[in-house]
């Protein structure tokens, strides 16, 4: 299935590091009856990811809430820990940016999302995208072309559709 707009979000367990350690987190009973950004990235650690993508939503997560946001929620396929040192490494702790780990990229197979680019180290990996999701709901959607661009996916663009 490629998810599309309209489209309702299947159930996935994704990874997050908690207080003991790696978690594992329902995305349906996450988001369910909630107003919910969620943004995918190719990779943490990448330098468009780390430099524009996920500094877009630290720098919008009050206007996003305004609008009735109440989860921001970035989805990478990388571990947990990966996901902890990235998180330490940009400071965005208090942002309220959750950061979940699709280990095998599972949920990102499920809706499409889906990419590699072997000649850059980035196998069944992320499409670079944004969606709001109402309920559950695919509302929004906006996937970039390119995976190394930081467009139509930014938060700034998103926050114009809302």
């Amino acid at each position: 299935m490629e998810v599309s707009i309209g489209s309702r979000l299947p159930e996935a367990k994704l990874l997050q590091f908690g207080l003991k350690g790696p978690e594992e987190v329902s995305l349906n009973e996450l988001i369910g009856g909630e107003n919910v950004v969620i943004f995918a990235v190719p990779g943490a650690f990448t330098p468009t990811c780390s430099v524009s993508h996920v500094p877009s939503f630290v720098r919008n997560a009050s206007k996003l809430a305004d609008k009735g946001i109440t989860k921001i929620i970035c989805i990478s396929v990388n571990d947990p820990f990966v996901l902890q040192a990235w998180e330490k490494n940009l400071d965005i702790k208090e942002s309220g940016i959750l950061l979940l780990g699709d280990a095998e990229g599972e949920f990102i197979s499920a809706i499409g999302m889906d990419f590699s680019a072997p000649a850059v180290g980035l196998v069944g990996r992320s499409k670079r995208f944004t969606m709001y999701v109402e309920d559950g709901i695919v509302k929004q959607l906006n996937v970039e072309s390119n995976p190394g661009v930081c467009e139509i996916s930014a938060a700034e663009t998103l926050l114009e559709q809302i």
